[in-house]
């Protein structure tokens, strides 16, 4: 199976690209753009079996080209950064909205199987006391420029496969962690912050709700919906993660050996959404997914080891990160 990878040089693309690109038979093209949240030194234990083309996906010419060579794409390129989505919303409509329509044209233009990497953020929030969980019968609610870019690629993708017939998967996520991710994210901030010794840093109180899944299980996930789930079908991610950033925060401390009240609170981001859930039932249930990390500290733990050991990969980065967060007042 010849795979286009888009975004294959990010966090999550990443992660998928190191493990699936040793499965027999499979050869992978990345395509990403190596804008500040990707790089080549996160594919660098693959670089030999992998190519990489640094290209923007709403580039036609390039992505036909590329898309004309392969059997399956896999579309993780995205403007994902909520803060910077509320700072410039541009760009996230030229590579979430444009980049995901000159995708669709080119798979639909060479009959190439498609899978749409997307999030649980399109649905909005729930209450903090609402037992009920995202599903793929949700309404979408987006609240920010970043999710309201990809619920209209989710939407493009399935007016896609109902119009023109492209054999198009989806999923929705929640959030992830893990090796590679990004230090402006929440939990690889305040892990380099702390081997950096910066103080920690948490939005308002902290009581908003992530569902966290580690990165591995995600794309463990989205290889069994390309291998095995149904046309036109949209599958929900997730791993029964739930927790408030503040009990994030003061676990990170503690399993790096801190004060777990050694942090600051700082001005909460505007709209921000204040719970997510998810239900994979129909993942699990229909594929027989289920997520290896089900230990929620045990993942942080490995996590937090991974960027201890890796300073080279992320050091140069931190200071400019946060410059831009200082001036955000965050």
């Amino acid at each position: 199976m010849r795979i286009l990878v888009t975004g294959g040089a990010g966090f999550i693309g990443s992660n998928f690209v190191i493990e699936n690109a040793r499965r027999p038979g499979v050869n992978i093209t990345v395509l990403d753009a190596l804008t500040y949240a990707g790089s080549p030194a996160s594919l660098s234990s693959v670089s030999d079996q992998v190519s990489l083309v640094v290209g923007d996906i709403a580039d036609a010419r390039l992505v036909h080209d590329l898309v004309s060579k392969c059997d399956a794409v896999v579309h993780f390129a995205a403007e994902s950064h909520n803060d910077n989505s509320l700072a410039d919303p541009s760009p996230f409509v030229q590579t979430n909205i444009v980049g995901t329509y000159t995708l669709l044209e080119a798979v639909r233009a060479y009959g190439v199987r498609y899978h749409h990497v997307s999030t649980d953020e399109v649905f909005g929030d729930l209450e903090l006391d609402d037992p009920a969980k995202f599903t793929e019968h949700t309404a979408y609610n987006p609240s920010s420029p970043y999710s309201s870019t990809k619920a209209a690629s989710d939407m493009l993708v399935r007016a896609w496969a109902r119009s023109f017939g492209v054999r198009a998967t989806l999923s929705n996520c929640s959030n992830n962690y893990g090796p590679y991710q990004h230090i402006e994210k929440f939990i690889p901030r305040q892990i380099t912050n702390i081997l950096t010794g910066v103080r920690p840093k948490l939005y308002g109180a902290g009581r908003n709700v992530r569902d966290w899944i580690h990165v591995d299980d995600h794309n463990s996930a989205v290889w069994r919906i390309l291998d095995s789930g149904e046309i036109g079908r949209t599958y929900l991610i997730g791993a029964d993660g739930e927790l408030d950033n503040l009990s994030v925060i003061r676990m990170i401390l503690e399993l790096m050996g801190r004060d777990p009240h050694d942090f600051d609170h700082v001005t909460d981001r505007a709209g921000h959404d204040l719970r997510y859930a998810i239900d994979s039932s129909t993942l699990r249930d229909e594929l027989g997914w289920h997520p290896r990390y089900t230990n929620f500290r045990e993942g942080l733990q490995a996590t937090i080891d991974w960027y201890r050991d890796n300073h080279g990969w992320w050091e140069n980065d931190k200071d400019a990160v946060e410059a831009r967060y200082q001036a955000q007042g965050a």
